[in-house]
């Protein structure tokens, strides 16, 4: 076809020469030789005129092809880009789930490693039990029988100054029952231990769940009185509230506090101390503002200091109460919530205001009769506050089966006197010598117990002074109904 085409194309030029040629001939008078001339030059300039057309033509069709290719190569390569990009994802996933699988299961293993150390641990402590029933101790022994051996573990726990000794909690089945002091012999004892300063600072540790570890430490109050009998938080609190000395002692507790924050953050920097404030401290306002004074002093500890509050304060707080809270939470502190009857919580209002842990009793995350008053099922309770920052603490745990139980509701940490009771902190006003080296068990077993060491275990090297009468007796049913305070 194209060589059809080239033929006509030539034919016609031919046929143009010649006619241009005999139109001159006849018509203008020139001779035959000037004719042929002026033919052949106008058939030369067509052919030229058609050849270099046909040139540009085809350079064109060049010029389209190679870009057509360029833009094809272009296109490969992108392809081919693209392709070893998602190769290399693919590996980078491939590499990633191979070092989470082997992360999962070197963390199962510690899992059974810490497990295998319980075990041991509960079957060396019912070994213990069965060593004291074969032994013939009875299972209750009166109250009155008690002082003498915890006032020795007490001295075991810390060194107390001249003329203060301190007792331990199992100390309190010895004292008074609230019933037996009239209203102005409570306030007589409570004034004058505010004034001698016998306030005296218990810690128990808030564990990790499973492991164990300790994370916080909750101070708790008592007073003593001339006799050096204590006084616990729930027979004094109301009637220092109404005698308004609730402040000074509040103010006293978190003097000795920060202390305490801050000889347990020399070894281990995330430890935490939880101080409990009374409602009355908070409205309060020259009570508050004497405490804020010194919490602004050191507000470079408040990431660890948190401040405990009871669940009824928060549910009615006033205009004064609201606006206290909002100035601790401008200097960093963050609070928590005890003493919590339901669990119908609004983790949003909570988490707006400042808190940032909620202390719930194991029994009533388990009990299933407290179910159909909550607002939400106890299983979804730590999920729930997880979202807005706060941190869900069981407390009053005092058995295994309750710790078992709790983890399937994934509660990170625990309190009770499971894990520890709560323990005396040394006086101030002792000495600081050599002769004294438990100066402050609590707070120099803190780190070790950070270090992955179970804090029963530290607790237990002290059970030769002070288990026997915190598993038997009625004593240890006095301090339990007690509570921390």
């Amino acid at each position: 076809m194209v060589r059809i085409s080239t033929i006509f194309i030539a034919i016609c030029m031919v046929l143009v020469a010649a006619s241009l040629g005999m139109v001159l001939y006849s018509t203008a008078a020139f001779s035959a030789t000037e004719s042929a001339i002026v033919a052949l030059t106008t058939l030369t300039f067509i052919v030229l005129y058609n050849s270099v057309a046909a040139r540009l033509r085809d350079r064109s069709d060049v010029g389209s092809q190679v870009a057509d290719l360029s833009r094809g190569t272009a296109e490969l390569a992108h392809q081919i880009a693209e392709f070893g990009r998602r190769l290399a994802a693919i590996e980078g996933k491939v590499v990633s789930a191979n070092s989470a699988n082997h992360d999962r299961v070197q963390a199962a293993l510690n899992e059974i490693d810490e497990l295998g150390g319980l075990v041991k641990q509960l079957a060396v402590s019912v070994a213990n039990h069965e060593e004291m029933l074969e032994a013939g101790i009875p299972a209750a022994k009166p109250a009155a029988a008690e002082p003498d051996r915890p006032a020795q573990a007490s001295e075991a726990i810390a060194a107390p100054s001249v003329g203060q000794p301190v007792t331990t909690a199992a100390t309190t089945a010895a004292a008074p029952a609230p019933a037996q002091r009239d209203a102005a012999q409570l306030l007589a004892i409570i004034r004058n231990a505010v004034e001698a300063n016998r306030i005296d600072i218990y810690l128990q540790p808030t564990v990790t769940l499973p492991q164990r570890k300790v994370r916080f430490y909750e101070a708790v109050t008592r007073l003593r009185d001339d006799g050096n009998l204590v006084v616990t938080a729930d027979e004094f609190i109301p009637t220092a509230q109404s005698a308004g000395l609730m402040g000074q002692i509040d103010h006293a507790v978190m003097l000795r506090c920060m202390q305490v924050l801050r000889r347990l953050m020399v070894r281990n920097k995330e430890v935490g101390v939880f101080c409990n404030v009374a409602a009355t401290t908070l409205a309060d306002p020259d009570g508050f503002a004497q405490c804020l004074d010194f919490l602004e002093a050191n507000r470079a500890l408040a990431s660890s200091f948190v401040l405990e509050f009871k669940q009824s304060m928060f549910r009615n707080l006033g205009p004064a109460e609201v606006e206290h809270l909002a100035a601790l939470a401008q200097r960093g502190y963050r609070f928590s919530i005890d003493h919590v009857t339901d669990l119908r919580i609004d983790p949003r209002e909570l988490a707006d205001r400042g808190v940032r842990y909620i202390k719930v009793p194991a029994m009533l995350l388990l009990d299933p009769r407290e179910y159909p008053a909550s607002d939400i099922h106890p299983a979804d309770l730590s999920d729930l506050l997880g979202r807005f920052g706060i941190d869900l603490i069981a407390e009053r745990i005092e058995g295994e089966r309750a710790v078992v139980d709790l983890l399937d509701y994934d509660v990170r940490f625990g309190q009770g006197f499971l894990f520890a009771a709560p323990r005396p902190l040394r006086p101030e006003a002792a000495p600081a010598s050599a002769a004294a080296p438990n100066i402050s068990q609590p707070d120099s077993r803190a780190p070790h117990h950070d270090a992955g060491k179970p804090p029963q275990i530290e607790f237990s090297r002290e059970a030769g002074r002070i288990d026997p009468p915190r598993l038997t007796g009625n004593a240890a049913l006095a301090r339990r109904a007690s509570g921390p305070g």
